[in-house]
């Protein structure tokens, strides 16, 4: 294991913003992962775990103690009652993951294509895109307990799984350090066809699209908003969705609704969580005075995607953060919701 200092933390982000790393350590065995964190605890140094840095902002100050970056490798999988599973190391890149499971005719993340990062931030997150959660396919999680200073699995129904949320970083935020991740998929399955924008790229073909069709068409979809990262493209300097789409009760929904239809508008939303409602976030944004393409000084709203802010060349992460506050008011003055970031923020 080797120790680094004073690491530069923007390179290894999809934002590119940030300052330094106190220390730095890449783990590539759960051997590795402890030794951190001994070092961490005898330097008493704050500690981060780092993934594919594709959610999250660093301030301007980096970070005072040690980044760990989880860099566990190696998938593989087995049959099991007519599914198959796949245990993936914390380290492996998403999208490679789903490639491997479209690629052996396995269904259940196919939607979740092209998302950034790696294996052992879906489920911190419950990652989810086009009509699929993680959730729907997590059988277990592997993780080093640092409140019990031990190896232990999580079932799904112990990851506390809601919107854009489990206990990795709510309730247990800090607790954990994700190793490995056990998804259960379906052999031979359908396609998942529930998002509107793959209802309208497939249109009415005559056979269901394949799991490779469905995955190349979430992937240019994701592209053509800004979605994918792609070098040199100033829209993919991004966290991708800054704010979580607000979940309302239906009370709170008919509120807006009324309002929005005042102004001459159909607020669009989405069956959500029980008897709730989820609004988009997008169009709050839109409808706010912010369109695509705003800019506030270096930081700015991407051209292809409302949710987006990015790094248009020269950011700091008070720039970021000035613009999120900057839509965070606009948005509450002309609706009353107060839009919730869905980055982590390091070091602030």
């Amino acid at each position: 294991m080797t120790i680094r200092e004073h690491v530069p933390l923007a390179p290894l982000t999809t934002m590119q913003v940030g300052g330094p790393a106190r220390y730095l350590v890449e783990a590539a065995s759960e051997d590795e992962v402890r030794q951190a964190v001994d070092f961490a605890h005898a330097k008493a140094v704050p500690l981060f775990v780092l993934g594919g840095g594709s959610n999250l902002l660093v301030a301007d100050s980096g970070w005072p103690g040690l980044v760990l970056k989880v860099a566990i490798g190696g998938i593989t999988q087995q049959d099991e009652d007519g599914a198959v599973l796949f245990d993936a190391g914390a380290g492996v890149d998403w999208d490679q993951f789903v490639a491997r499971a479209v690629a052996s005719d396995c269904a259940g993340v196919e939607c979740l294509s092209g998302i950034p990062g790696n294996v052992g931030g879906t489920p911190m997150q419950n990652v989810g895109a086009y009509g699929q959660e993680v959730s729907d396919t997590v059988q277990s999680v592997r993780a080093l307990d640092l409140k019990a200073n031990r190896v232990v699995v999580l079932p799904e129904e112990a990851c506390g799984f809601r919107y854009r949320t489990s206990i990795f970083n709510s309730t247990e935020r800090g607790r954990y350090i994700i190793l490995r991740v056990t998804y259960r998929l379906t052999q031979d399955g359908t396609p998942s066809l529930k998002y509107a924008d793959l209802q309208r790229h497939f249109g009415a073909t005559g056979s269901p699209p394949s799991l490779a069709q469905v995955r190349a068409a979430v992937r240019q979809i994701r592209q053509s908003k800004g979605m994918l990262i792609v070098p040199g493209d100033a829209d993919s300097r991004s966290a991708g969705s800054f704010f979580k789409n607000p979940v309302l009760s239906e009370a709170e929904f008919h509120d807006l609704a009324r309002r929005a239809e005042s102004k001459g508008f159909n607020i669009p939303s989405y069956p959500a969580l029980d008897a709730q409602r989820k609004v988009s976030a997008a169009w709050l944004v839109e409808h706010s005075g912010f369109a695509k393409g705003f800019t506030l000084g270096a930081a700015g709203i991407s051209r292809k995607h409302a949710l987006a802010l990015i790094n248009t060349g020269s950011a700091s992460a008070a720039d970021i953060v000035r613009l999120k506050e900057t839509i965070q008011r606009g948005v509450e003055q002309a609706w009353g919701i107060l839009l919730e970031p869905e980055p982590v923020f390091v070091g602030f």
